[in-house]
Parts: structure tokens; C-alpha cells; sequence
């Protein structure tokens, strides 16, 4: 079994500034995702909407990066610690301390969407469809973070499992690497299928509506190898708080897929 490597979460200190490979790994995603998001103004339909321009790139970015921040931190507080941050609101903003929701940051980004899209004059699921390829790298580049901070740890793994990792903090049983599970399938995985199925024609939010359904099962598969919050464990029907949240992804996804799909035709 491997022994997970001993990496300072301080990338670069310059005096009393410390840069946190995290906190790199969050500027890597918003690098992509800008990236990518200039790839799609040549794809189609962007190709052929003349209000489409490369500014709109920089005010999607902008406002996606607040919605993942402040949605992020706010999912957080609700979906895991409810209790506590009511007792404790200030700590809501001790942001330092850790603690950030997958799906806190996509409703945030939602909501973002829906103001760009209203504010534009555009329609939200087509904005929504420019969107959802461009995002799985990003999610990739913070479970890097995640490895290298030794945070989010996998369950115990059979000893003869070739990859299974020693984490510190986490004991000295051999736990599933999760965090490189979910790089690949949640990140690297669901991005190229996304992308290539975003290449050809699609009624107007199947794309969105295949990340939805994507990121749900893949994150919803994950989670039988991650160890479940400490403070949560396992809820009802022995599922996992991330794994309740990925049920109406999944089922939304898909029935929206449907639904476009019956009236584009």
C-alpha cells in the first residue's frame, strides 16, 4: 500500500503572504474554464450568434467565479453544519477554516447564470449550455487540491488494493484514494464526454441537462469510496449527504434531458 506524500499546503510564502496550492488549484479551474469557454465561441450554435463575444467570456467567468465562492461557502453551512453556524453566524465568514460545497457553488453559479442571462438578454439555457463543458476541468483541478491537502479521504480499502493510500490524520488503515476517483471521473471523464457530445446539434439545454444527470451519477458513485462526514456518517438508506444531494441532479437531469429532447423535436 502507499504512504500519501507529505506535501507543505503552502506553495509559495513571500513574507507574511502564503500561497496555498489550493488555493492555485482554484486560479488553475478559472484559467480552464476561460480557456475553454473561448474554444466555444467557435462551436455551434455560439458560432453563429453574433451578440456572443469574447467579453462575454470575462463576465460569465467573473460572475461563475462569485457564485462558486459564495454559493460554495453558504451550501456548506446549510447542507453539512446547519446547526452550527446558526449558533456560530460569524464563523459563516471564516472561509480560512475550510469548508466549501460542491453543490452550494453550482447553485450559486445558477443564480449568476440566471442574472447574466436576464441582464444579456439571453436565453438561460443556452447560456447554461456555453457553460457545462467548461466546467469539469475546473472540478478536476480542486480535487487536486483536495489530494494534495490529505483532505477527503477515501474509506478503508483492502490492504491488497495496489493503490490503496495511508493518510495522515486518518490513521494507519488503508483508505481509497477518492480524491484521484473523483479527478477522474466527476473531472476528466464527464468533461470529455461533455465536450464531444456538445460538439454536435442538441435541443437547447441537453447539454446542461447532461452535466446535471453526469456530475450526479459519477459524484454519486464516488461517494461509496469516500469516508462520509464525520459529523454526518451515513443517512437514510445508507447513503451519504453527498450522495441525497446527487438524487436530484440525477433524476433532474434526465427528466429535463427528456423533456427538451420531446419538444425540440
Amino acid at each position: 500500500m502507499l504512504i500519501h506524500p507529505t506535501i507543505d499546503p503552502v506553495a509559495l510564502q513571500l513574507g507574511p503572504l502564503a500561497v496555498h496550492w489550493y488555493g492555485l488549484t482554484y486560479l488553475a479551474a478559472f484559467a480552464l474554464f476561460y480557456g475553454l469557454g473561448m474554444r466555444r465561441l467557435s462551436h455551434l450554435p455560439f458560432a453563429r450568434l453574433s451578440a456572443w463575444k469574447r467579453q462575454d467570456v470575462e463576465d460569465i467567468l467573473f460572475l461563475g467565479v462569485m457564485g462558486v465562492v459564495l454559493g460554495g461557502r453558504i451550501g456548506y453551512c446549510l447542507f453539512y453544519k446547519p446547526l452550527h453556524y446558526a449558533t456560530h453566524p460569524l464563523e459563516i465568514f471564516a472561509v480560512w477554516q475550510g469548508g466549501m460545497s460542491f453543490h452550494g457553488g453550482m447553485l450559486g453559479v445558477i443564480a449568476a447564470m440566471v442574472w447574466f442571462a436576464r441582464s444579456r438578454q439571453r436565453p438561460f439555457l443556452q447560456v447554461m449550455d456555453f457553460v457545462a463543458p467548461c466546467v469539469p476541468t475546473g472540478l478536476a483541478a480542486g480535487r487536486v487540491g483536495n489530494f494534495i491537502n490529505g483532505e477527503l479521504w477515501g474509506r478503508v480499502a483492502d490492504p491488497s488494493l495496489p493503490w490503496a493510500m495511508v493518510f495522515r490524520g486518518a490513521g494507519d488503515a488503508p483508505r481509497h484514494p477518492s480524491q484521484i476517483y473523483q479527478f477522474l471521473m466527476e473531472g476528466l471523464l464527464l468533461f470529455v464526454l461533455l465536450w464531444l457530445y456538445a460538439r454536435k446539434p442538441r435541443a437547447q439545454g441537453q447539454v446542461a441537462a447532461a452535466f446535471l444527470f453526469g456530475y450526479g451519477v459519477f459524484r454519486y458513485a464516488a461517494e461509496f469510496f469516500r469516508e462520509p462526514d464525520a459529523h454526518l456518517g451515513l443517512l437514510s438508506l445508507g447513503m451519504s449527504m453527498g450522495q441525497w444531494l446527487c438524487v436530484p441532479m440525477i433524476l433532474g437531469g434526465a427528466a429535463l434531458w427528456a423533456w427538451l429532447g420531446r419538444r425540440g423535436a
